[in-house]
């Protein structure tokens, strides 16, 4: 069976709407990864590979991450982007076979949403790992390894609060959110919102943008001979991954999404 080309792909596992969504695709998804697993589906869309076998892989690749970054220096950060750069682009195929073969089921969107959870919380335990000098000369400091957990947990309760719309709106009968809904009910509030969303200082504790930084930081550390920089990342991703944590909260209560 011959491979099917890009041009045939393209519109079938990139209908229209799937770049544009606003709290669906990532930002690395439309720029240039989404390109790229286009060219990966073509080798795997006649294979026995299935889309929940994508998935697992795609989980795998987040939650290897962790121990990645606790290689010292620039090789661990390096190894930290790979796995979650591969993670993406997993992301992206799994769903791009399953709209290919039409092989939709709620295990796959099930297994996405705990890959998520899975890889932001992996790259941020990481982080504070590599920042504690687990494997140093000196001693660790378990602070950073605190500070790193707690970030992590305030990334899992981000995705869960926004996850638990859905239940809650599923359980009382009503239909699926829409994104319209996310708008604040109050000027004022909908101001605030939009002018954190201006900095998106937020998305710095998802596990993509995370890596990146992480890798910036194990630059300069190097330069400097120490893990400065690394220590003061995550102290800072802990103060965002709390302060978003209740700031969503009150978005979620102050939008119509639980109207």
């Amino acid at each position: 069976m011959s491979r099917p080309s890009v041009a045939e792909l393209r519109p079938v596992v990139h209908p229209a709407g799937v770049k544009d969504r606003r709290s669906g695709e990532h930002w690395m998804g439309r720029l240039y990864m989404r390109e790229v697993s286009l060219r990966v589906d073509r080798y795997l869309v006649n294979t026995r590979v299935s889309p929940n076998q994508l998935t697992y892989l795609m989980t795998v690749f987040g939650v290897l991450a962790a121990p990645a970054l606790l290689v010292p220096g620039i090789t661990g950060a390096v190894l930290g982007v790979v796995c979650v750069q591969m993670y993406l682009l997993l992301d992206c195929v799994d769903g791009e076979i399953a709209r290919w073969r039409k092989q939709y089921s709620l295990a796959g969107v099930y297994l996405d949403r705990v890959g998520a959870y899975l890889t932001d919380a992996a790259v941020l335990v990481g982080f504070g790992l590599r920042a504690a000098d687990l494997w140093g000369s000196g001693r660790i400091d378990w602070l950073w390894a605190f500070l790193g957990t707690l970030a992590a947990l305030g990334a899992i309760l981000i995705k869960a609060e926004t996850d638990l719309v859905g239940v809650a709106r599923h359980q009382t009968g009503k239909e699926p959110v829409q994104e319209s809904a996310a708008e604040m009910r109050s000027s004022g509030m909908a101001l605030a919102r939009r002018a954190a969303a201006a900095f998106k200082f937020h998305r710095l504790i998802l596990g993509i943008e995370a890596s990146l930084l992480i890798l910036l930081l194990a630059i300069v550390d190097q330069v400097r001979g120490d893990l400065f920089y690394s220590r003061l990342g995550v102290a800072v991703l802990a103060g965002i991954a709390l302060l978003q944590t209740l700031l969503h909260l009150v978005s979620i209560l102050a939008s119509s999404r639980l109207k």
